[in-house]
């Protein structure tokens, strides 16, 4: 009876009660889930330097005006000031609730979640980047990138009210947003992040906006 009582004692001794399988697969989980942001930032990279290493004088020059336009989302209020010139009441509305979302995009992005992500913009330089392709560094944090967010949030909003007109919007959001890769100063995991959370803020955005249209 002595030797039944010591072995379960031993069998049930420190670090092997309920809670253990428990903390052993939390502690799997986590071992887990850091080897697989370890191999995104290795893709992340990546993709990051062989587009740096492709030779693209003709498109180079071309990013880089694209993206500087977008400095400011001067492209947006652009576009937004054509439709509502020439669109007609659909136009202003569309222009009004893209133009919404750039605004509540822009601010969330840029004072709340590049905070979070406290991420540093790539190393150009290190990483070869032509210097033909290059636009100014942004001193702001990397993660996530506003232009990519902006691009689409405005995109979204429009097409929330002229889904026609969205869809070359979106198509220039794209080009944006790679641009910002290509020129050096965002990696690709920043564009892609971006340009889901200025989807997702438009969506939220314009929907706040029919309600208070429905409602007046």
């Amino acid at each position: 009876m002595t030797d039944q009582r010591a072995g379960a004692s031993s069998e049930t001794g420190p670090g092997s009660g309920p809670g253990s399988g428990t903390r052993s697969a939390s502690a799997s989980l986590a071992d887990s889930v850091r080897a697989w942001l370890a191999d995104a930032r290795n893709v992340d990279q990546a993709v990051y330097a062989a587009i740096a290493r492709t030779p693209t004088p003709t498109l180079g020059r071309g990013m880089s005006t694209l993206s500087h336009a977008a400095n400011y989302s001067r492209l947006w209020m652009a576009s937004a000031a054509v439709l509502a010139l020439v669109g007609g009441r659909s136009g202003r509305r569309a222009a009004t609730e893209g133009l919404a979302s750039v605004a509540v995009t822009s601010a969330t992005v840029n004072l709340a979640v590049k905070r979070v992500g406290r991420r540093q913009r790539p190393d150009r330089t290190g990483e070869d980047v032509p210097i033909a392709r290059h636009v100014r560094m942004p001193t702001s944090l990397s993660f996530p990138s506003g232009h990519s967010a902006v691009a689409f949030a405005f995109a979204a909003g429009v097409g929330n009210r002229l889904p026609v007109v969205g869809v070359p919007l979106h198509a220039i959001a794209g080009v944006v947003a790679y641009s910002r890769v290509h020129t050096g100063v965002h990696h690709p995991s920043d564009v892609v992040v971006g340009s889901m959370l200025g989807t997702v803020l438009a969506q939220l955005t314009t929907r706040a906006l029919d309600h208070y249209y429905g409602s007046h």
